[in-house]
């Protein structure tokens, strides 16, 4: 689309086709000509306007990176999933490394168990 998309155009188009999704991945894509501000949870409102506006679930994208960042999100009902794209990729155990850090108890693969007693 030249010029880009506003939210405004994604409420527009996610509103008419909600009949068939059960919930909206929400990432504004950064194909532009000018690179946007890259920046922890910067996609966040994205998703938190699509679910206002278009009263569907959504998951939230963008450089989401600490348990604090998915507890406010969720929490503030911003989003109803977040998905931990580059986290995960740098850090795959970083939802299991994130309960140990808590005290919750969670099976750990058993080769790793010894590094988390």
């Amino acid at each position: 689309v030249s010029g880009g998309m506003t939210p405004a155009d994604m409420v527009h188009i996610i509103n008419r086709v909600t009949s068939m999704a059960d919930v909206i991945h929400v990432s504004s894509g950064g194909v532009t000509p000018v690179p946007p501000p890259v920046y922890p949870g910067y996609q966040i409102p994205f998703a938190e306007t699509i679910k206002r506006e278009c009263s569907v679930p959504t998951i939230a994208v963008g450089l989401i990176s600490s348990l604090d960042m998915v507890e406010e999100t969720l929490h503030n009902n911003r989003a109803d999933l977040v998905a931990l794209g580059r986290e995960l990729l740098r850090n795959p155990f970083f939802p299991l490394l994130e309960a140990w850090k808590r005290r919750v108890a969670l099976p750990w693969p058993e080769q790793y168990e010894r590094a988390f007693r």
